[in-house]
């Protein structure tokens, strides 16, 4: 960034105007020479006043742009305020597959709502979880989107035996989030089923992040109308309840979408930054430039001056 740091020096350039005047009337001795036929041909008789204004004029314009001290302007910020640590908890379930998200099935439609959500955030790190019927980090807590985003678009049904074990999803979350230093924790918990399998019990993993101020939004995935689907909604609300997050419903690509924006702004960091500033000057240069011009000025025009034929 450039900057003049005395800008209101500018109004000096309405001096420049009364130069011709100034010159007019300068009736200065000075010695005369008559063989120097480089500076006769600068200052020849035609174009005496006029190549002496511009010199004048110019040296004045330097001193003035000096005066008004240029600066180069160089500034870093540092960010102050942690952000939120969030982690995906995405269903694989071979339920996934049904395609009443059409034209995608479940699992396409929701990966590619969480990429644009990943997309949205910024200084706030992210993780992802997998799961049916155990439960794996398909990404530690990052803010390498770049990568998480790659990891994302290699989920597939069928990495895992087939089932619903949402406690285990939830305790491999909350393990990740434990130890992060976020100024708020999240989860957010997408699945299109009931709990069938797992060491773990939803409602204890759940317990267990609420102790570790965790807050749980989870998502039920799917139309009422399709066989595959039977979500534990009571299940899920309970969840979401006793650690102060919210419960939502998606049947279709658009819904999840608009629940996706909610947490989206819901959950919200309030970036604090503190600002340092560096300043590099150049006044130096076009003062001396200046007053060079006025020196050259003065030689050609009172020591030098020729005779005129």
């Amino acid at each position: 960034m450039f900057r003049f740091a005395s800008p209101w020096w500018v109004l000096l350039i309405l001096i420049l105007p009364l130069l011709y005047f100034a010159l007019k009337k300068n009736k200065s001795g000075a010695f005369i020479f008559s063989g120097i036929s480089l500076v006769k041909s600068f200052i020849s008789k035609n174009n005496y006043h006029r190549n002496r204004l511009i010199l004048r004029g110019l040296a004045l314009l330097l001193l003035i742009i000096g005066m008004m001290r240029p600066q180069q302007v160089n500034k870093t910020e540092e960010i102050l305020t942690k952000g939120i640590d969030i982690m995906l908890a995405i269903d694989i379930s071979s339920s996934m597959k049904s395609m009443d998200f059409a034209p995608n099935n479940r699992l396409d439609a929701a990966k590619q709502v969480v990429a644009d959500f990943i997309r949205g955030r910024k200084n706030d790190r992210i993780g992802m979880v997998i799961f049916s019927a155990h439960s794996f980090t398909q990404c530690p807590l990052t803010m390498d989107y770049g990568i998480l985003l790659k990891l994302l678009d290699d989920v597939q049904i069928g990495q895992i035996e087939d089932g619903t074990a949402i406690g285990m999803a939830i305790a491999t979350s909350v393990k990740r989030l434990k130890d992060s230093g976020g100024k708020s924790k999240v989860i957010i918990l997408l699945t299109d089923g009931v709990n069938n399998t797992g060491k773990i019990d939803p409602m204890t993993a759940a317990n267990l992040a609420q102790g570790l101020g965790m807050k749980i939004y989870s998502i039920g995935v799917g139309r009422e109308i399709m066989a595959e689907t039977k979500i534990d909604e009571e299940l899920l609300r309970k969840i979401s309840q006793i650690t102060n997050g919210i419960y939502f419903r998606a049947e279709d690509e658009r819904s999840l979408r608009q629940i996706y924006d909610q947490i989206d702004s819901l959950e919200k960091t309030e970036i604090k930054m503190k600002e340092y500033f560096s300043f590099r000057e150049y006044f130096f240069y076009f003062v001396l430039l200046g007053l060079i011009l006025l020196v050259w000025e003065f030689v050609l025009y009172n020591i030098l001056k020729p005779k005129f034929p």
